[in-house]
């Protein structure tokens, strides 16, 4: 069970993706309080009883272009309190971009393919209804490489730039530790050398937004 039952909203024009969807939070023990097709009816009930997380796809009708994002963008603007979980079937630079100037919030920004490892969709989850941002660890991969050998970053050993990835991801310096088999000091000595090596605060509620505006150029 979760440490709290979620309200949820569940935008997907995909079928068997959101009733699939639906069975894993339900399985979960979440709530999940309305399942719509379309940007429109989302915006819709939210707006009627707004939960505690909206997931929605980016590309919805009836256009299949941004609606979702812009139906997300919309609802953090009147409802800056509800976290938004962002799934996407490609890495595209132009939607984490306009993710990520709404800074205030949970915000979550996952590959689809990211639901298949349910523990991890799930625990991605928590973070951003808890005030965090998570970003999925693909889409941090290739901002890395693309940026790695770009000014400061290239200063970075293999080692900071695994540290980085995982930071970029959402994680806490003990999870950070866990998932490398390495102590928590070990961790925050990384941590450090990373943020003066590219020059940014290692403020905890602003490390994974610093980062990954580094990332973005």
């Amino acid at each position: 069970m979760p440490t709290r039952r979620l309200s949820i909203v569940l935008a997907e024009d995909s079928l068997l993706l959101r009733e699939g969807l639906a069975s894993i939070l339900d399985h979960a023990g979440h709530e999940v309080r309305d399942t719509v097709g379309d940007a429109d009816t989302l915006l819709a009930v939210v707006r009627k009883e707004p939960p505690d997380v909206v997931i929605t796809d980016v590309r919805m009708p009836p256009g299949h272009s941004d609606e979702g994002l812009r139906a997300a963008a919309a609802i953090r603007a009147e409802l800056p309190t509800i976290g938004i979980l962002v799934l996407s079937q490609y890495v595209a630079d132009a939607y984490l971009s306009s993710l990520l100037e709404t800074t205030t919030g949970g915000i979550g920004y996952l590959l689809k393919d990211r639901v298949g490892h349910v523990t991890e969709f799930l625990e991605s989850l928590d973070r951003v209804a808890d005030g965090g941002t998570v970003v999925d660890p693909e889409v941090v991969r290739q901002l890395l490489a693309r940026r790695r050998n770009d000014g400061p970053l290239s200063a970075l050993t293999p080692r900071e730039l695994e540290v980085l990835a995982l930071m970029a991801e959402g994680r806490v310096n003990a999870s950070i530790a866990e998932q490398l088999v390495v102590s928590e000091a070990a961790v925050r000595k990384h941590v450090g050398n990373i943020f003066a090596k590219l020059q940014l605060d290692d403020g905890l509620d602003r490390r994974v937004s610093a980062v990954l505006t580094y990332l973005r150029g």
